[in-house]
């Protein structure tokens, strides 16, 4: 090999320069195809549901795949140095400032009505003819359980931090299982409600906010039983976490995002 070879293959920057990847395009059509889904769904026809599983599942093999590419990029080729740790701790940031705004728009439907109901629904809130939920019963208890979940999230990375990667696992499993539980009861709770989603401004603004927050719920769930299982072969370490800290971040939000819920829609805006 000459030497005008060897200058060409040696970088002179700490920077990973990313291989092309098929995964952006094939997810950008995975989640415009869950939207068009989900909106058929919701206006009932007859494909709707069927393309909005597709489209989820699609979501999820790409998030197999690209999870499964960064942490070859980051864990067994090293392209993670210390700089590029640095800018995705800038992109974990700004992706929550988006998601921060994200719900912003839904709280903002439902002051809006709520604050000063218009004539169209009763002049007053809830709507004349809405059961609301009582924030005391499952609401409270989910309450309880993410904020449990946000402590074992919370043992998990100082276990990591110490090298106790039995308490890791453990705290780690235990925040999974309360992530389940919290879908299980919010999915109870939807089939035993009173209204829907049809049902005018409070049904819609309620059902897009929390159904939103346990779509968010899912994907944590998902990201956090990646990082066990990362924990598990060895691939997280005291000094190079920051998978587990991205999805730690995002699970932190999760769960400030719900205490507003429930204050907001759940306590405040019914009617108990």
């Amino acid at each position: 090999m000459n030497t005008s070879s060897i200058f060409k293959n040696y970088q002179r920057h700490p920077f990973h320069l990313v291989d092309p990847s098929p995964w952006p395009f094939v997810a950008s059509v995975s989640a415009f195809t869950s939207t068009i889904g989900g909106v058929l769904y919701f206006h009932a026809f007859q494909q709707g549901t069927l393309i909005l599983f597709l489209g989820f599942l699609s979501l999820i093999f790409v998030m197999f795949v690209w999870w499964r590419d960064v942490v070859r990029e980051s864990t067994f080729e090293g392209h993670h140095t210390g700089i590029v740790q640095q800018g995705l701790r800038f992109g974990i940031i700004l992706f929550i400032i988006s998601e921060i705004l994200f719900f912003f728009a839904f709280f903002w439907a439902f002051f809006h009505s709520s604050v000063s109901p218009s004539i169209d629904i009763g002049s007053s809130w809830p709507p004349k003819g809405i059961i609301t939920l009582s924030p005391w019963d499952i609401p409270s208890l989910n309450t309880l359980i993410l904020l449990l979940s946000g402590c074992t999230v919370t043992w998990c990375h100082h276990a990591i931090v110490a090298n106790q990667r039995t308490q890791a696992l453990l705290s780690l499993i235990l925040t999974v299982l309360f992530a389940v539980i919290f879908t299980l009861l919010q999915a109870y709770e939807y089939s035993v409600a009173d209204f829907r989603l049809s049902d005018g401004i409070y049904g819609s603004t309620f059902y897009l906010a929390t159904g939103f927050h346990g779509f968010h719920v899912i994907v944590g769930t998902i990201s956090l039983i990646s990082c066990f299982f990362r924990i598990y072969n060895f691939q997280l370490t005291q000094q190079h976490h920051f998978g587990f800290e991205s999805s730690a971040w995002y699970w932190h939000f999760v769960d400030v995002v719900w205490l507003f819920l429930f204050v907001s829609i759940y306590w405040w805006g019914g009617s108990y």
